[in-house]
């Protein structure tokens, strides 16, 4: 299961509207005879492709997927209907399709004859590769990760309006690798003037990575001809400023599952708001400024009881910097 995790981290970013799902073939003896993901929309799933490699060898043998196996016939056919032409005998999944069109494919599955166990490294699964495409199927909206960079004392900025760079080398390697898989990343005019940023994904080398997620630019001020993020080499989608909601809508017509907030303070806090902030991504400096902008504008908070409560799910070193995730509580 973990190599069909692997094989979806893989095509994160390429797959919307479409979920990220990886999947292995086992063979009679039980060893690996294909391995695949999901294609972009409109080519095949990830079962159709392991089976593809797996050739013959998936006869009798076991399929390992992240996600339930699908029953809808739409570009593609049923992954369900492969898996039984295949000669499949068992399937053991990750995480329930919920879907209304596609689930239900264990019960297909079984009602013909095959070994169906799911639940296998579900929230393992769920809180990778497919936390985006479950939550815009749960909510019809995209999936929002904030992330940002803050010393130990909540400034984004020092007070001459200086950033560059408060987070660690590595951190801002991990930045890149994250926007990489990413649908959408979303800034507000303000940054684009002050900061001028490319907004694309760079490799180690400091090359355009192949992946470029779309550039949204939210707000009504003025952004020069000559921003970076106007240059032809990714597209980029300029909304009035309008309420997180609709910006958020406007994506989901698009497409845009996974979206990457990176916004300056008042664009983070009108997204907080309006409970528009499905996890938040923090890069923590060991170092102190004293005064300048902070991290987080207005949210909406008069009072401590007030306050927008997280969970954390992990805490790690990113070179210098402390790396949190964060869940709303609820």
């Amino acid at each position: 299961m973990r190599s069909a995790v692997a094989a979806s981290e893989e095509v994160r970013g390429t797959t919307s509207p479409n979920p990220p799902v990886g999947c292995v073939i086992l063979d009679t003896e039980g060893q690996v005879a294909g391995t695949g993901a999901t294609q972009p929309p409109g080519g095949p799933h990830a079962e159709v492709v392991a089976l593809r490699a797996a050739g013959t060898r998936a006869a009798g043998g076991t399929a390992v997927v992240t996600l339930e196996p699908c029953v809808h016939t739409g570009r593609t056919g049923a992954c369900t209907d492969a898996l039984r032409q295949a000669g499949v005998a068992r399937v053991v999944y990750a995480v329930a399709d919920p879907s209304p069109r596609a689930g239900g494919g264990a019960a297909v599955l079984r009602e013909a004859g095959l070994e169906v166990r799911g639940g296998m490294l579900a929230e393992e699964v769920a809180r990778g590769p497919l936390r985006a495409w479950l939550h815009a199927v749960h909510t019809g909206r995209p999936h929002v990760t904030w992330k940002y960079a803050a010393t130990l004392d909540g400034r984004s900025a020092a007070a001459d309006g200086t950033s560059q760079w408060i987070s660690s080398e590595l951190s801002r390697a991990e930045a890149h690798r994250l926007r990489e898989r990413m649908d959408a990343i979303i800034v507000g005019t303000g940054t684009v003037v002050t900061d001028n940023p490319h907004l694309t994904a760079r490799g180690a080398d400091g090359e355009l990575t192949l992946r470029r997620p779309l550039r949204v630019v939210v707000g009504d001020r003025n952004i020069p001809a000559d921003s970076r993020v106007l240059d032809p080499v990714a597209e980029t989608l300029l909304l009035p400023g309008d309420s997180p909601e609709s910006v958020l809508a406007a994506l989901g017509d698009r497409g845009v599952v996974d979206v990457l907030l990176e916004g300056g303070p008042s664009l983070a806090g009108a997204f907080l708001a309006a409970g528009c902030i499905d996890r938040v991504l923090a890069y923590i400096a060991p170092s102190l400024l004293g005064s300048g902008p902070a991290a987080l504008g207005d949210a909406g908070v008069a009072s401590i009881s007030q306050a927008w409560r997280l969970r954390i799910e992990e805490t790690t070193m990113s070179g210098a910097d402390v790396r949190i995730s964060a869940v709303p509580a609820d």
